[in-house]
């Protein structure tokens, strides 16, 4: 690839490969602050390539691939190579690693203890993850909650948080624009831009944090706490996992681990106002 970005997020480094020079650039700009790897092996190659030769001149169309891709995806436009870029890294991550077991899901740490948030595209996890994080928290991740096989421990993957729609306003009057990338219009999922974690975020991303309570957030909702049986939270955490059947008895004893130790509320907001004084209160009430 003629354009080429090395960079560590969490335990995991990436090396991104494009054809066009916009989207290493942008990713730069954004990554700025995160470690750099360049002459290390890394873990995971993300390539942006030409869907032909002649979609890299005219109508430039791409096509996520690296060490693990999928043949079927659809191809983006280049106006969208930033959003490619990190679909392309959370790919490889969610095919291809093994050293924690994975949880689709955002995270957020305070005094030493994390809360994890789980929930279907809309919940309003990485918004409320997002707030917290602009609030006095420590933000994990929005994409990936890495639970640690052996100690149960959760490890940040802080990579951009992904803002779609009405999130996107709701985020910009709390974090300061320098942090927010360009607005990318049109894409499958609507308008999407892109926040910078905090100095704290990036500068502590080798810090895990034992699990002290899992959420299943609903937005849209008048607000209501109620709890869920460990027989259930099994059972979602599983589907919320991209690695739980390829890691085979580790994955099962560490989820089973997880489970048992850590409480579990299903919230319902209407606000994310509403949504950060629920999850204080319930805070407290661990403490």
């Amino acid at each position: 690839m003629r354009h080429q970005l090395s960079l560590k997020i969490g335990p995991a480094s990436f090396r991104i490969g494009s054809a066009w020079r916009q989207p290493v650039e942008l990713l730069a700009a954004l990554y700025d602050d995160y470690p750099q790897v360049d002459g290390d092996v890394a873990d995971f190659t993300v390539r942006l390539e030409p869907t032909s030769l002649l979609r890299r001149w005219v109508r430039p169309s791409i096509f996520i691939t690296g060490d693990h891709g999928l043949a079927d995806a659809a191809p983006m436009s280049l106006a969208h190579g930033l959003l490619a870029a990190e679909m392309g890294m959370n790919l490889q991550m969610a095919l291809g690693w093994r050293r924690h077991l994975l949880l689709h899901a955002s995270s957020v740490e305070k005094d030493g203890r994390a809360l994890v948030m789980t929930g279907e595209s809309g919940s309003g996890k990485s918004t409320l993850a997002a707030q917290l994080g602009e609030r006095g928290w420590r933000l994990m991740g929005d994409e990936f909650a890495l639970l640690d096989l052996v100690s149960g421990a959760v490890f940040p993957f802080p990579r951009l948080v992904s803002l779609k729609n009405g999130a996107i306003s709701v985020i910009a009057a709390e974090a300061p624009d320098k942090r927010m990338g360009p607005l990318l219009g049109g894409t499958a999922k609507g308008d999407i831009r892109h926040l910078v974690p905090r100095a704290d975020a990036v500068g502590r991303m080798g810090e895990g944090a034992q699990p002290a309570l899992l959420l299943f957030p609903r937005f849209g909702h008048g607000a209501d706490v109620r709890p869920v049986g460990q027989g259930e939270v099994f059972m979602r955490l599983t589907q919320a996992s991209t690695n739980y059947v390829a890691l085979g008895e580790a994955g099962f004893g560490a989820l089973t681990r997880f489970v048992q130790g850590v409480p579990a509320r299903a919230i319902d907001f209407p606000s994310g106002d509403a949504a950060i004084a629920m999850v204080e209160r319930l805070w407290e009430e661990l403490a």
